[in-house]
């Protein structure tokens, strides 16, 4: 761990409310050039956190939000900027990434479900969140690290 690394925090999320909480708390702390990654089995959550980021940076709790199976990329246009999130399952591998205006989708706040298909295009500054399900049906464990301290302090701070 260099200097920059910080120790990951691992906090428990209840139920699907608490994901959400914790995905409001994030897109008030994003900013344009800030990589989400979010990581974990098929049903951690990874949609539901991206839903709640994405309603929650717009300001609009009803905003549609389909998930980007299927075109990979969806972008939204936000108060802070633009958002990107994408959805590499489908990814053939990391050479495709430019075909998908990765670099152009990099200036804003890319929230990316399914991360290890950027290889070498994974920024390193990104925000790591890991869900993984936990014994309720809607609890996740979810394990942050990544940004600076502060910013990941306040991320888990719930309040």
């Amino acid at each position: 761990m260099g200097p920059l690394m910080n120790t990951p925090i691992i906090l428990s999320l209840p139920n699907e409310a608490a994901t959400g909480a914790l995905a409001a708390r994030a897109a008030r702390l994003a900013r344009p050039g800030d990589a989400i990654l979010l990581d974990g089995p098929l049903g951690a959550g990874k949609s539901a956190f991206a839903r709640a980021f994405l309603r929650a940076a717009s300001g609009d709790p009803a905003l549609e939000v389909p998930s980007p199976t299927f075109t990979l990329v969806q972008s939204y246009g936000l108060p802070q900027g633009m958002a990107h999130h994408m959805d590499l399952y489908r990814l053939e591998g990391p050479d495709a990434l430019p075909e998908l205006g990765w670099e152009e989708a990099a200036e804003g706040i890319l929230l990316v479900e399914w991360p290890d298909r950027l290889g070498p295009y994974a920024p390193p500054d990104a925000l790591r969140i890991t869900l993984a399900p936990a014994e309720e049906p809607e609890a996740r464990t979810a394990t942050l690290s990544g940004w600076d301290t502060p910013r990941l302090t306040a991320l888990a701070t719930l309040a």
